[in-house]
């Protein structure tokens, strides 16, 4: 293994935890919040997930010598961001979490049970990323809104750079939110010692609570998008790099693995979709079967990120909350316009698509349960009803 090491495989296994991380971090760090969790528990979960990944990473990567990246799963945070924090608190979106967990496992685990989860119309189910994600990406907008010297240096950097170097837009971004915070923001004057105080964080146990809550509102919405938007592309991107690992182990893998790490407060973990495409590019190295180094340093990577994890999260929270949502939309855009697309393709489902985007744009809830629930249910009685007046229309 040693001898397929190289050093562009090192330099792209950096670029692609620290991609990773900083383009993406903003969208957990908002979901947590917004269901309750507190600083320390969101570090705590930050931390979790990023040794889960490494440690899956690795030993895949490994073990099929192929650069098999992972990553967490960035539209279920937006989920939980516009869902907000459900019945019983932070300790029941734990425990949905939990369930979400079992659920990826199952798939691995059970042929039946994925074919079951294929059978979701993929215009609908990428209607209801597209709805979730919808309210996430206004946040730019509103920040300009809230304060034009603060939002507009986001937005710039981010639109200056996306047309050129896209895989760098968002971490431009975020620098820019950087300067705004330190030139712009009026900081208490211990603000650096508390960041310092909290930059290692520790883990902290959560004790799950099992709502059906939490199951119908957070649990199966988060298993879709985590499989639909994840995991399923993130196969696809390796078999387009010309690599076939066993879908099946990965999922279930990843499903234990988000199970245990939900008792920390984390989100689920799941295969990376962008950064797999990064480490199995031939910028990783020329031959393909010594790409797997770049997912293993990357993997590796970000245990260290995931150590800093309680720093990172003291020091931007130290800025009003609509910019950080800023940069968290900026960094859902890309998701939001392929979910779209993919949604509205297909003029046979359009009107399915429609109404599932619109009920669960709306964030409105029904029974206590979140729209993102709802909204797949009434484009699936749509697209039900269409099928139906089409077959009375042959006869």
């Amino acid at each position: 293994m040693l001898k397929d090491f190289s050093v562009p495989a090192l330099l792209m296994g950096l670029l692609t935890a620290f991609v990773g991380f900083v383009s993406s971090f903003a969208v957990i760090v908002q979901g947590l919040g917004a269901m309750g969790a507190t600083p320390d528990q969101v570090a705590s979960a930050l931390l979790a997930v990023c040794v889960a990944q490494a440690v899956l990473a690795v030993f895949f990567s490994f073990r099929h010598r192929m650069p098999i990246m992972m990553a967490w799963t960035t539209p279920g945070g937006a989920l939980l961001a516009t869902t907000g924090m459900i019945e019983g608190g932070f300790p029941a979106a734990v425990g949905a979490f939990v369930i979400c967990g079992l659920l990826i496992t199952l798939t691995g685990l059970l042929p039946a049970f994925g074919r079951a989860v294929r059978l979701i119309p993929t215009p609908l189910a990428n209607a209801m990323l597209a709805g979730i994600l919808l309210g996430l990406c206004l946040a730019p907008v509103k920040a300009v809104a809230f304060n034009p010297w603060f939002g507009l240096p986001i937005v710039l950097a981010w639109m200056l750079v996306v047309t050129r170097w896209r895989l760098c837009a968002v971490p431009s971004a975020l620098a820019a939110f950087v300067l705004v915070l330190i030139f712009g923001v009026d900081l208490p004057p211990d603000a650096m010692a508390r960041v310092g105080a909290a930059i290692h964080p520790q883990l902290e146990f959560v004790t799950p609570v099992f709502t059906w809550h939490g199951v119908v509102s957070v649990a199966l919405p988060l298993f879709i998008v985590t499989m639909a938007s994840q995991n399923i592309p993130g196969i696809a991107i390796l078999k387009a790099h010309g690599y076939e690992p066993p879908p099946g182990p990965l999922f279930a893998s990843t499903g234990v693995f988000s199970a245990i790490i939900a008792f920390f407060g984390s989100v689920p973990v799941n295969l990376a979709a962008i950064t797999a495409a990064m480490c199995a590019s031939e910028d990783a190295h020329p031959d393909p079967k010594r790409r797997y180094w770049a997912a293993v340093i990357g993997g590796g990577a970000y245990i260290v990120l995931g150590l800093i994890a309680g720093g990172i999260i003291a020091f931007v929270s130290l800025a009003p909350p609509i910019l950080l949502q800023a940069v968290a939309g900026l960094a859902l855009i890309g998701a939001l316009s392929n979910a779209a697309h993919a949604a509205f393709h297909d003029p046979a489902a359009r009107e399915a698509a429609a109404i599932t985007f619109l009920v669960t744009a709306s964030g409105t809830t029904f029974a206590g349960i979140s729209g993102a629930f709802w909204g797949l249910v009434a484009g699936g009685l749509m697209l039900w009803l269409m099928r139906v007046s089409k077959g009375f229309g042959k006869r």
